[in-house]
């Protein structure tokens, strides 16, 4: 299996929708009411919202075989060397296969002079807080968060590079 990182490019952002919503109802099933999520994707993941993120942040995509199966996508430093990362999804049949953790670390890469990269991650999201957790993020907080009418218990992380 090949693996290729690459930046994202406009023609990308229909299979990085794909991959979104995949991943998204996969990881939330039962702790995001599907309404809620379908919402959300829409509002954040349209054609629109999708070229203003190539634009202002950086987007990479993991690719097999021409096939989008995981992006990555991350805020540039913001301040004082601190960064975002808002987005770490592959599909479930392409997960814990190293894609995330390659994903991360080209993020960092391309992250120059980052010190430290911040991640909210929905508390019962056992899957994301374990694959952070073992990159080294560490909880600095938790609290909840009205997400669209639904209180979601979210914990933020920090890795420090």
């Amino acid at each position: 299996m090949n693996v290729i990182i690459r930046e994202m490019v406009k023609e990308d952002i229909k299979e990085v929708q794909d991959v979104a919503k995949a991943s998204w109802n996969a990881t939330y099933e039962g702790i995001i009411s599907r309404e809620i999520q379908e919402r959300f994707l829409n509002a954040a993941y349209n054609n629109e919202m999708m070229e203003k993120r190539l634009e202002a942040t950086i987007l990479l995509v993991a690719e097999i075989e021409n096939d989008i199966v995981g992006f990555a996508n991350f805020s540039s430093i913001v301040r004082e060397g601190k960064a975002e990362l808002s987005a770490i999804y592959l599909k479930s049949e392409h997960q814990s296969k190293g894609i995330g953790t390659a994903l991360l670390q080209e993020g960092v890469k391309k992250l120059e002079n980052v010190r430290e990269i911040y991640v909210d991650v929905e508390k019962e999201n056992e899957a994301g807080k374990t694959f952070y957790d073992a990159k080294g993020f560490k909880t600095v907080e938790e609290f909840d968060d009205n997400f669209d009418g639904q209180i979601l218990k979210t914990v933020r992380m920090v890795l420090k590079v």
